[in-house]
């Protein structure tokens, strides 16, 4: 297995379960292991047709909470929908059948090598009227977050007998006539190979490689934050297409975020995913003009932040700022209480836009107040469902949870564009086996997580990157794990 995250372990996991010997080649370090995984909050989309299900997940769900919860269900249906939609119907369909009916049977697996789960309270479902209502079909979490689902994973290798390399970078596969037979790696400085009859590939994407950004998303992608880790430039793509493998999917496209204006060039495990802004359906955002730019209230946040990144990046010096007042300040998601925050504070609107930094304060304030003559105030605001409630007249509306500017305290906070992972990848069939450019099947080489390309097209719901890289991570294991089993009668493989 080359890569050490989500994807990674699960397809390691899942070749074990063949009785074969397994090696998994993790380019970082032991402390930043995980790859994007660890950065993640833990969210997983899966299909549920009830609490009941949920149960079999969250075995520990308390009566109490049950009561005053209104889970609904996420059928199929459901996930199919939303992946048509987000994709603009371009995810190839064959993949995604396989995402959405095995993301339930994936997560129970999971739970049988000890991975936890629990309801999203908090970020996914608010109180109104003493009653919590989950929406947007991201019901669920890992216990701990992606830092705890790379633990879980990690203890669940080792107890099951596979071996983690750390410190390993795969250099290239090694391949002939009778497909792909081994892998060279760098190792303490010194360049080996291990031979073997099959190889995964879960590498994650080139999102931290500054010049394939710049080459395949285009102009001022350069510019672009890292959500994760520094360790995602590429490697596993390039390998796999220097043997013949086809490049597909979105390569023009990635999963971007609003992400704050002045964190790191790269993730930093110490704050994890704190670095997002995801309260934006509840607040108004500015450019440098002083303009709005898009509607913030479009749909629920899992179906818009990972394109509005793209949108900031757009924006005149790649920044936004985010504007609240008093009447949503408790809606805020905990990521805007951390310490290191681009945050301003006024009692005044006037006092207010003079501290957004670098932007036309003169015509921001014209902007908010035109914006809040325009809310329609007399529908109710409930930020459970898509209420309704928006603008009047504007050129760029605002569709829902279209609130007034109008109540100190107010507070803004400033943005850029975080990249998590980009959508363009390898041809994988539905045994997760890599294609090559003639159509065929790559002997002996899989692919799963965030290199798989064909899934994600312009965006993506919301919590579909871990869920993906389970269900393919584990087909694609237990697609080597079958190969090496028969090769080797159940003795050995990788």
């Amino acid at each position: 297995m080359v890569g050490g995250g989500n994807a990674a372990l699960c397809a390691a996991l899942a070749a074990a379960e063949h009785r074969v010997s397994v090696l998994v080649l993790e380019r970082a370090p032991e402390s930043a292991a995980g790859g994007n995984s660890t950065f993640t909050a833990g969210a997983v989309r899966c299909v549920y047709n009830g609490v009941d299900d949920l149960r079999e997940l969250v075995p520990d769900l308390s009566a109490e909470m049950i009561a005053i919860t209104d889970f609904g269900s996420y059928t199929e249906e459901n996930f199919f929908d939303d992946m048509g939609r987000v994709t603009e119907y371009r995810a190839d369909p064959d993949l995604v059948e396989l995402l959405v009916r095995r993301s339930r049977q994936t997560l129970l697996w999971m739970r049988s090598k000890g991975v936890r789960f629990a309801p999203i309270y908090g970020r996914q479902a608010f109180k109104v009227d003493g009653r919590f209502k989950f929406w947007g079909g991201l019901t669920i979490e890992a216990v701990g977050g992606g830092p705890g689902l790379v633990t879980s994973l990690t203890e669940a290798a080792r107890t099951n007998g596979i071996t983690i390399a750390y410190g390993t970078r795969a250099l290239n596969l090694i391949a002939g006539d009778e497909g792909v037979t081994g892998v060279r790696f760098k190792c303490a400085g010194k360049t080996q190979e291990v031979r073997c009859k099959a190889v995964v590939l879960a590498a994650g994407g080139f999102e931290s490689n500054t010049e394939w950004r710049t080459r395949y998303l285009g102009p001022g992608w350069d510019l672009a934050k890292v959500r994760g880790t520094s360790y995602n430039t590429g490697d596993g793509i390039r390998m796999a297409l220097e043997v013949g493998a086809m490049p597909w999917g979105n390569w023009s496209g990635c999963h971007a975020v609003g992400w704050d204006r002045n964190a790191p060039a790269f993730g930093d495990l110490a704050v994890g995913d704190g670095f997002q802004k995801h309260s934006y359906p509840f607040s108004i955002m500015l450019n440098a003009h002083g303009q709005r730019f898009v509607d913030e209230g479009a749909d629920f946040r899992n179906y818009t932040y990972a394109k509005y990144g793209r949108v900031i990046l757009a924006q005149p010096g790649q920044f936004a700022w985010q504007l609240f007042d008093k009447k949503v300040l408790h809606l805020l998601r905990d990521e805007y209480r951390i310490r290191q925050v681009t945050r301003v504070q006024a009692r005044t609107l006037e006092e207010l836009v003079l501290k957004l930094d670098d932007v036309d304060a003169q015509e921001a304030l014209k902007t908010v107040n035109a914006y809040n003559a325009a809310v329609q105030r007399e529908v109710p605001f409930n930020p459970n469902i898509k209420d309704g409630r928006g603008t009047l007249g504007l050129v760029i509306p605002k569709s829902n949870w279209a609130n007034t500017v109008d109540e100190p305290p107010f507070e803004a906070y400033a943005v850029t564009c975080g990249i998590t992972f980009t959508f363009g990848g390898v041809k994988v069939n539905t045994q997760a086996q890599v294609i090559d450019t003639e159509g065929d099947p790559i002997h002996g080489l899989y692919a799963a997580g965030e290199m798989v390309g064909g899934i994600f097209y312009f965006n993506y719901p919301g919590g579909t990157g871990l869920m993906s890289g389970a269900v393919f991570g584990k087909i694609a294991g237990s697609s080597a794990g079958e190969l090496a089993s028969r090769a080797h009668g159940n003795t050995a493989g990788q």
